[in-house]
């Protein structure tokens, strides 16, 4: 499946007979030699009551995250879609807290997100107090989490930057003991910015939802964004809504690819 391009496997584990350490997952991922995609979402069943399904993510070089945006819209509509769930709003176990699921129509979901983090000790970040912006290898940065690390900068033209060495060199400034994704964010208008993101684990992807919620809410706090922006990815667009002391909510599409079987 993919999220304007932000692409995935998904499988469905609600029997309990997959185990991540019985495949190699960097092996999976590969593009080449493999199946190739920036993400492994793994469907779950959660022993809460008030939980739907536990969602479990996989980052490309194997290493389990806490979130991923444009992937929770992938799994609602790939539960909805095989017949896991008649729901159209889901509660969804993640491992950093619960997560709620809008399925809009065939290629919509809306993400409840929940609220951002900012304090450095939970992002984690090491940084002594909490501050809207950071200067962090001279440059000024916004830091916080949408469930996963973010770093935030803002450039006048991201097009025509090579975002590479400025990502890692800001993953490796020692500031991030669980690394972190890095947003370039270009702000065209109060409602319309254009973004880039960095993944940690990936490099740049096509789509980055917690990225593009990220970007916003940095915008909003520093007063430069409305309560309502279109983000413009590579891979297409999200649209994020956010009010300073509330849950960030993101729309945007979801799509099936093709599926099949593997030997593992």
């Amino acid at each position: 499946m993919h999220g304007l391009g932000n692409d995935f496997i998904v499988i469905n584990n609600l029997n309990d007979v997959y185990n991540e350490n019985s495949i190699n997952i960097p092996k999976l991922a590969n593009r080449h030699t493999g199946i190739g995609f920036d993400q492994l979402l793994i469907v779950e069943s959660s022993e809460r009551a008030d939980v739907d399904f536990k969602y479990r993510i996989f980052n490309a070089d194997g290493q389990e995250v806490q979130q991923c945006g444009n992937g929770a819209r992938c799994f609602a509509l790939y539960v909805f879609e095989k017949k896991l769930t008649s729901k159209i709003k889901l509660n969804v176990e993640t491992l950093n807290g619960d997560i709620g699921l809008i399925i809009n129509n065939t290629s919509s979901v809306t993400v409840n997100m929940g609220e951002p983090e900012f304090m450095p000790s939970k992002i984690p970040a090491n940084l002594d107090n909490q501050h809207k912006k950071y200067s962090i290898n001279g440059k000024e940065i916004g830091v916080l989490s949408m469930g996963n690390p973010h770093a935030v900068l803002i450039s006048n033209n991201i097009e025509s930057l090579e975002i590479d060495k400025s990502a890692k060199d800001i993953q490796n400034s020692g500031y991030f003991p669980e690394g972190v994704n890095v947003g370039f964010m270009q702000i065209n208008s109060p409602s319309n910015i254009s973004l880039r993101v960095y993944e940690r684990g990936v490099g740049e992807t096509q789509a980055c939802g917690t990225g593009a919620c990220a970007a916003v809410v940095f915008g909003v706090e520093n007063d430069l964004l409305d309560n309502k922006v279109r983000v413009s990815l590579p891979g297409g667009d999200l649209d994020i809504n956010y009010e300073k002391g509330s849950d960030v909510l993101m729309t945007g599409p979801a799509q099936f690819v093709f599926e099949g079987s593997i030997e593992v």
